[in-house]
């Protein structure tokens, strides 16, 4: 309660104080969330992560990744007593409690080689997306794991092409519109749309709103001409309140805006002299209610900055390149609930999951 009361005067404070450092929102690590998983289980890369309507936590995380000196116990014969794969998807309560897990391979469906995204509608339906090559397919799923629909299927990779996706990074749900919006993806350079209740085909765009090109430079150069194409990957895509679509392109250290039907809004640019993985990886709304900020997390610089969205300024950071509680090693989604804390997820050989407290 006291923690609560503490964010409510720091939200007015920083609703009423405009573009003052007194109003940038600071957060501090807790170190203690989550709470450690039943079954000897371990967790590998997050691929997604998501807070619902409930304010519970969904964590799409990547058995796979795991090394067998992590998964040891699993192996015929043992190596260690620790430990062994959870499942795919597993659902937080806020005090950190595994409320249930469940996901993997199973005969009517292409499960993902690299789970990615992750979206849990209000109706309680589970949104997956895979990012490995060969991976071409959203998965909808019950909340207790049934299997509901499968829109796409791995194939040729074409920006062009309908039917196929190409290695989808990320979804977002449009729920009054019942539309799907797709971060298509690691070969794909496009946003993509389908219809939730049959997932048809809706709409696409690439870059600037024109059509998707899959021709763009190989490397990002600070010194070339902006790029006319998404790179690799379209790494996000998150709606606004006010209907705004933002997109995350990754190595090309922008953010890209649009309206729903794909017209292009404007462009802001993050960190432009980063090259290797690009410096805007997932964005989200800090607070929830009000979305006065944009949150970037930066899986190459290594941290979280605080964006004004009415100027796109940065007013803010927090994380640093390192192992301890509240450090990053390639944080590479993030989350928010509705008191404003804010859940990071880290992938390469970082594996954790992180929550950040405002005070």
């Amino acid at each position: 309660m006291f923690r609560r009361v503490l964010f409510a005067i720091a939200l007015a404070v920083a609703l009423g104080a405009g573009a003052s450092a007194q109003a940038v929102p600071h957060f501090t690590v807790d170190a203690a969330w989550p709470k450690p998983l039943p079954n000897n289980w371990i967790i590998g890369q997050i691929g997604g992560i998501y807070v619902d309507n409930r304010d519970h936590i969904w964590v799409f995380q990547r058995p796979g990744s795991l090394t067998a000196d992590e998964r040891g116990a699993t192996l015929t014969p043992p190596r260690s007593t620790c430990c062994v794969p959870a499942p795919p998807v597993i659902e937080f309560d806020q005090a950190g409690n595994v409320v249930q897990a469940w996901g993997g391979p199973h005969a009517g469906y292409d499960w993902p080689k690299s789970e990615h995204g992750i979206f849990v509608d209000t109706q309680g339906y589970v949104w997956l997306a895979g990012s490995a090559k060969g991976d071409g397919s959203i998965l909808k799923f019950k909340r207790d794991g049934t299997f509901v629909m499968q829109i796409g299927h791995p194939g040729p990779i074409d920006s062009s092409d309908t039917t196929h996706l190409g290695q989808p990074a990320d979804v977002w749900e449009d729920e009054p519109a019942h539309e799907l919006y797709v971060a298509d993806g690691y070969g794909n350079h496009r946003v993509i749309v389908f219809d939730t209740e049959t997932g048809a085909f809706k709409r696409m765009w690439g870059a600037y709103g024109k059509p998707p090109r899959d021709d763009g430079p190989p490397v990002y150069d600070p010194k070339a001409p902006i790029s006319q194409s998404f790179g690799n990957p379209v790494h996000c895509v998150r709606i606004a309140k006010d209907n705004l679509v933002y997109v995350c392109d990754r190595t090309n250290d922008r953010v890209q805006i649009f309206h729903k039907d794909g017209t292009f809004v404007r462009e802001f640019r993050e960190m432009t002299d980063t090259l290797g993985n690009g410096s805007v990886w997932s964005v989200n709304f800090w607070p929830k209610a009000e979305q006065t900020y944009l949150l970037i997390a930066d899986g190459e610089n290594n941290e979280v900055r605080i964006v004004r969205r009415d100027t796109e300024q940065i007013v803010g950071r927090f994380g640093r390149s390192g192992r301890n509680a509240g450090d990053f090693h390639w944080v590479h989604v993030m989350a928010v609930d509705s008191h404003g804390d804010v859940f990071t997820g880290e992938v390469d050989n970082a594996r954790r999951v992180q929550r950040f407290t405002p005070n």
